[in-house]
């Protein structure tokens, strides 16, 4: 789509001359004889960029003055200005304002065109730059108060500074690559590369190459491996127990040794890498079957850190959702949204088999799907199936056997069910669930001991009102 420029200058024919000039380039140009007329066509639509004279016969403001309104309502919107009467103190007052550039009439249609042209590329790297930085940040923060994330934390900074290899284990999307990232970011390696790779996704003929590199017969380096790469720095290898044997037997060399040899090559490479690694398998159980190098696993695993699920840090789950409606409004310029109580509650109670990954998609989901009236709160009804439905565990509460009990029964399993969740969702806090159901604490004592669920999986979680908590990332 053409880029959409507005020009504001209070001589017709100087508006048309630029306009021309802009259109025969493939641009789509917009005019405006003064400031109200500017400002109004700025909030009808905002432009790719804006021209704007300074001396405005007959105009509210000046060219100079209209720079700071429209600054002000957006300041990433690039503006070039003009000026026939111009100063050296005009066109520093207008660069200090915000303006790209400053173009002194008569100015030749050559030079006016590279102007837009490199402003219209330095306003698309802004945005590029601030969606990665949104993305880098989205994926750079432990987020969440629970005792589980706090210990998380505290583990973190403990290794960082160690130098010492991590095996990070958990199950998918629980967040083991942030956690290698996090423990790169605080470690004197800081400087160096993070170079992640997962084993899972690596081409099996391949690994070898792509992780040692390659050389051509004459001794050329044909290609420089993931090693290589990371020299000074980290090398976080994701689902460490997909990789092939042979690959591990050379892993196993390289990490003794601090060298390798490229395919192909005759000569050792030695390098300073420290590798962290992770699996949401059984790496022991890989051991037992011969499918993983038990040597292997101890140069890896000189420290094990687990990452709980998601479901045993549902108190986090609330900020984690604000972190992630934070985020992506911000990085895809999604309309901001607030969950409602309802809402949330049915999302502290789903058991999230994706984790904290699953999360975040639900969460980008709700808020492209979400209709209504942007400033009321996304309700219960604008969550997706998934996390609505019921979970029909042995003891759940799926239709098909509930239909087939009688009233009391029924009843019962509804209660033992509920009162499951709300204590899951309280981190096993039981004064927590108390109040929030509206019983007295002792009340629910004696109810969850006539339904049975006093060894529900978090224990009774009397927990003496263990402080309730936010999320992770």
């Amino acid at each position: 789509m053409a880029h959409d420029i507005l020009v504001v200058d209070d001589e017709a024919d100087i508006r048309e001359l630029i306009g021309g000039l802009l259109e025969d380039e493939g641009y789509m140009a917009r005019y405006a004889g003064d400031a109200d007329e500017a400002l109004a066509a700025v909030r009808q639509r905002k432009p790719s960029l804006a021209i704007l004279d300074v001396w405005l016969q007959g105009s509210r403001l000046d060219g100079i003055a209209l720079l700071d309104e429209i600054r002000a309502a957006d300041p990433g919107l690039p503006v070039i200005v003009i000026s026939g009467h111009g100063t050296i103190e005009t066109a520093v007052a207008a660069i200090r304002k915000g303006a790209y550039d400053f173009i002194e009439k008569p100015f030749k249609s050559d030079k006016l065109l590279l102007t837009v042209e490199r402003a219209l590329e330095a306003s698309q790297l802004r945005r590029e730059v601030a969606e990665l930085r949104a993305r880098t940040e989205m994926h750079n923060e432990l987020i969440g108060k629970s005792t589980a994330a706090n210990q998380l934390r505290q583990t973190i900074e403990r290794v960082a500074a160690a130098n010492s290899r991590v095996l990070i284990s958990g199950p998918a999307g629980s967040g083991k690559e942030l956690i290698a990232r996090l423990i790169h970011a605080g470690s004197p390696r800081v400087g160096g590369n993070f170079v992640p790779v997962s084993a899972a996704m690596m081409n099996p003929d391949r690994v070898e190459e792509e992780l040692f590199g390659a050389e051509r017969t004459d001794g050329s380096v044909e290609r420089v491996g993931l090693l290589e790469q990371a020299h000074g720095g980290t090398l976080f290898l994701d689902e460490v127990g997909d990789m092939p044997l042979a690959t591990q037997g050379k892993l196993l060399r390289m990490l003794v040794e601090q060298r390798f040899r490229r395919l192909g090559g005759g000569v050792d490479v030695e390098v300073n890498v420290r590798v962290l690694s992770s699996s949401s398998r059984d790496l022991r159980a890989l051991i037992g079957q011969g499918r993983f190098r038990e040597d292997l696993y101890h140069r890896l695993a000189v420290v094990p850190i687990e990452v709980p699920p998601l479901s045993d840090r549902r108190e986090d789950i609330p900020l984690l959702v604000s972190h992630f409606l934070e985020r992506l409004t911000a990085m895809s310029g999604l309309t901001p949204r607030k969950i409602g109580p309802d809402a949330m509650a049915a999302l502290q109670a789903h058991s999230w088999p994706g984790n904290v990954r699953q999360l975040r998609n639900n969460v980008e989901r709700v808020l492209i799907l979400a209709t209504g009236d942007p400033n009321e709160a996304i309700t219960l009804d604008a969550l997706p199936s998934e996390v609505v439905g019921r979970d029909s565990g042995p003891g759940g509460l799926d239709t098909e056997r509930m239909i087939a009990l009688p009233l009391r029964d029924a009843r019962e399993n509804f209660e033992r069910e509920y009162l499951k969740a709300q204590i899951s969702r309280f981190g096993g806090n039981i004064s927590r669930t108390a109040t929030f159901i509206g019983m007295e604490r002792s009340a629910l004592h004696r109810k969850l001991k006539s339904l049975g669920v006093g060894g529900t999986d978090r224990g009774d979680g009397d927990g003496d009102d263990t402080p309730a908590t936010g999320s992770e990332g």
